[in-house]
């Protein structure tokens, strides 16, 4: 059981909703790469590489999810930011997955809502009219998928294994091919803007979390959010309501509830609860204290600050 209670372009980057000026003391934070990710557009636009006494961060890209949480668990880098929900498309079910049954010492310290701007990007020189495959992310992809259809009609469209990698490519050959990214993969690679803003729905945003390996003091004035895994003994009728009451009856407003599979066998799945307030709370604590007694396994990903909606951090 577990339970226990660069330069001028960044001007141009979308802000996110870091309250705080770092999740941890940390020298070395560690994103899901390569460079130019969203990730990276996230960790810039929250946190300066300069830091107090002239000392300066060193910001780590990694190739994939596994290996940026499994980078701060074992103490390559000092915490990491990974995404975790996106409005469009819902949760990063390998992020949920690492942190629910894979990672046990690391804690959710901070969220950013960071805005998602997508961009059509092409190597200097070529014009939208020239272009015959889109290359990007198939979550990327996804989220153009109107206008796409009505400004490239008949162009075929590849999945690439991150918008950044999508943007590089693109930047490598001599083929009249267009990726979808964002400005900070253009400045990195060389592709110049031929649209801007081409995503379906202009609120399109996505919440990263940092990592670390330890929790932090809690600041009394600020409105936190604790996120929890609860595992279920079996499928059985008022399985869900017996996490569910104790909830209710302590007033505790639950922002987000989902299920995952317990890679176990089909029907076997844990839930993740998003509930207001936090850990250290008196009605936050009992109800996690009466879930231990009731549930097999209650873990608690973290208690931290909650991230701005997007009206309030991206005016």
């Amino acid at each position: 059981m577990n339970c226990d209670p660069a330069g001028s372009d960044l001007a141009r980057w979308p802000v996110s909703s870091l309250r705080e000026p770092l999740p941890v003391a940390a020298t070395t934070i560690g994103y899901l790469g390569p460079r130019g990710t969203f990730t990276e557009e996230a960790l810039r636009a929250a946190l300066d590489e300069e830091m107090p006494g002239g000392r300066t961060r060193q910001f780590v890209p990694f190739a994939a999810l596994p290996e940026t949480i499994e980078a701060v668990a074992t103490g390559e880098v000092d915490c990491a930011v990974v995404p975790i929900e996106n409005s469009i498309e819902g949760s990063v079910s390998a992020t949920l997955d690492m942190l629910a049954h894979e990672i046990d010492n690391l804690q959710i310290v901070r969220e950013i809502r960071h805005p998602i701007r997508h961009n059509l990007l092409a190597r200097p020189g070529v014009t939208l009219e020239q272009i015959t495959k889109v290359v990007s992310h198939p979550h990327a992809n996804a989220q153009c998928r109107m206008w796409l259809r009505r400004n490239l009609p008949g162009r075929e469209v590849e999945a690439a294994n991150s918008t950044a990698n999508a943007v590089e490519k693109v930047a490598s050959v001599a083929e009249p091919w267009a990726a979808i990214g964002n400005r900070l993969a253009g400045v990195r690679y060389g592709c110049e803007v031929l649209e801007a803003d081409i995503e379906d729905h202009k609120d399109n945003e996505t919440r990263f979390v940092f990592l670390a390996r330890q929790r932090e003091r809690q600041d009394w004035f600020e409105p936190y959010k604790t996120s929890v895994v609860c595992e279920i003994a079996k499928d059985q009728p008022g399985a869900l309501l017996l996490i569910l009451q104790e909830f209710a009856f302590r007033h505790i407003n639950l922002t987000k509830i989902e299920s995952r599979p317990l890679k176990r066998r089909l029907g076997d799945y844990v839930f993740i609860v998003d509930l207001e307030g936090k850990v250290d709370d008196g009605p936050v604590a009992d109800a996690l204290r009466c879930l231990c007694c009731k549930l097999p396994r209650v873990k608690v990903l973290g208690s931290y600050p909650v991230g701005r909606p997007l009206s309030q951090s991206s005016g």
